[in-house]
């Protein structure tokens, strides 16, 4: 089954664009990045080289990159070594437009991704490097080569994509988002999005569920990945004790998604006091943080920031953690043995979370670096999102509850004009618009707009 990925108009818009840069494709294991990178390579270009670090072609040309930079002293100094190597490797390459060079698992090694800089420089043919684990590139050993580099992030598949497969995109994408479709595709879109945030987007689980509708093997291929994951992740830590930290990480997480109120001051501290169950000494912390930042380095999880009373100018950084897939989320917050209404509430939060983390990273709507939410401290409550547009820089908050007696925090920042625009994002409504409260179908979050006001 071949699944259709928005990332690849961005690679052709890349290629278009012509900027000089070498392109670094990030994302988590198993999203499908060798894939597309390979369909792209086959489809737009008339030579593609693929060298994997990870395997035999990444011995092979680390072989040829020693050959190729062989010299002695006194023998001429040899020009374009990394030209030399390549055609040493695939002697039917040629660096020219019509090349592209793609490097896979990357991380694997620090003399190949140091030569980021010369492939942006010196050569003529695209070159796109990528990997799963790319934080083993903080280490002191690799390179930045900051200026020669474009970014781009693969994720597992959105919700507009998985409805791609069962042949409702144009629906998603048509249908009004205040009540203007039909109740019945409303009520379509809806029991999708009922099996989106259980399964989440990795394709191989959207792939299964499409085969036989087997809820059950799609968990068990979730645990699946997820093992593979922390097992791969081994070879990239010097403590075992340092992987042995994961699966309660996801727990705690997932606890911390239940219990905490208002965001934490300090989420490191807290992530040890569930994981150990007690006070956490410096050690235990600097483990925990270490295997954090590995987690959101490789695209498990990600942050939230807290802005004080809807204040843009007062944000508090890492105050909240999510997890980068729907699947994920859910597997972990069912094994709390939480409420299933609870749970649907937080999958519900965190989907919208991942629409938001869309949205600053694809786009200049928004500000910031990662989504925020909100305290008010005139209520003492809590607003699950808050936007601060940046293309009519007007307020918006966000809310993901069921009820209007739970946006009551919401209603009253409006009402005191701390916000200017609320959306109340619900799961089983056809949407509709109330002096400033817009009220929008949760399945259909990655639509709504920050431009309602006229630009200043």
């Amino acid at each position: 089954m071949e699944l259709k990925r928005n990332i690849y108009g961005k690679l052709i818009q890349w290629k278009e664009q012509d900027t000089g840069r070498v392109l670094e494709l990030q994302g988590a294991r198993q999203v499908g990045k060798t894939y597309i990178l390979k369909k792209f390579g086959e489809e737009y270009f008339r030579k593609m080289v693929y060298i994997n670090m990870a395997d035999i072609s990444g011995q092979n040309f680390l072989e040829c990159l020693s050959a190729a930079a062989a010299w002695k002293p006194g023998e001429p100094r040899i020009e374009k070594p990394l030209q030399k190597a390549l055609y040493l490797y695939d002697s039917e390459f040629t660096d020219d437009k019509d090349t592209i060079v793609i490097i896979d698992e990357i991380q694997e090694s620090s003399h190949v991704y140091n030569q980021i800089r010369t492939f942006a420089r010196e050569f003529q043919a695209y070159v796109i490097v990528t990997g799963s684990y790319l934080g083993k590139t903080v280490q002191s050993e690799f390179f930045l080569p900051a200026g020669d580099i474009d970014h781009m992030v693969m994720e597992t598949l959105t919700f507009d994509e998985f409805l791609d497969v069962f042949g409702e995109r144009e629906v998603y994408e048509s249908i009004d988002l205040y009540g203007g479709g039909t109740e019945a595709d409303y009520r379509r879109l809806m029991e999708y999005y009922d099996v989106y945030q259980k399964i989440g987007g990795y394709p191989a689980v959207v792939a299964r569920y499409a085969e036989d509708k087997d809820m059950e093997a799609c968990f068990e291929l979730l645990k699946t990945l997820l093992d593979i994951f922390i097992n791969e992740s081994k070879r990239y830590f010097k403590d075992i004790m340092d992987t042995n930290l994961f699966p309660k990480l996801f727990n705690a997480i997932a606890l911390l998604m239940l219990q905490e109120k208002q965001g934490i001051r300090d989420l490191i501290s807290e992530l040890s006091k569930i994981t150990y169950q007690e006070d956490s000494g410096r050690m235990t912390k600097k483990m925990i943080n270490h295997a954090i930042s590995w987690l959101q380095e490789s695209h498990i999880i990600g942050y939230a920031s807290k802005a004080l009373d809807c204040d843009y100018k007062q944000i508090k950084d890492n105050n909240r953690y999510y997890f980068l897939d729907m699947g994920i989320a859910y597997y972990f917050l069912r094994r709390t043995g939480a409420p299933y209404d609870t749970v649907k509430g937080l999958l519900a939060e965190n989907f919208v979370y991942l629409a938001l983390r869309r949205r600053i990273e694809n786009t200049s709507e928004i500000a910031g670096v990662a989504p925020w939410f909100a305290t008010y401290e005139k209520t003492k409550g809590e607003l699950d999102f808050y936007v601060r547009s940046l293309s009519d820089y007007k307020n918006y908050g966000i809310e993901v509850k069921s009820t209007d007696q739970e946006a009551r925090t919401a209603r009253k920042l409006l009402e005191d004009k701390k916000l200017d625009y609320l959306y109340l994002l619900k799961g089983r409504t056809k949407g509709g618009i109330k002096d400033r409260i817009y009220i929008v179908p949760l399945c259909l979050a990655d639509r709504i707009t920050f431009h309602i006001a006229e630009p200043q």
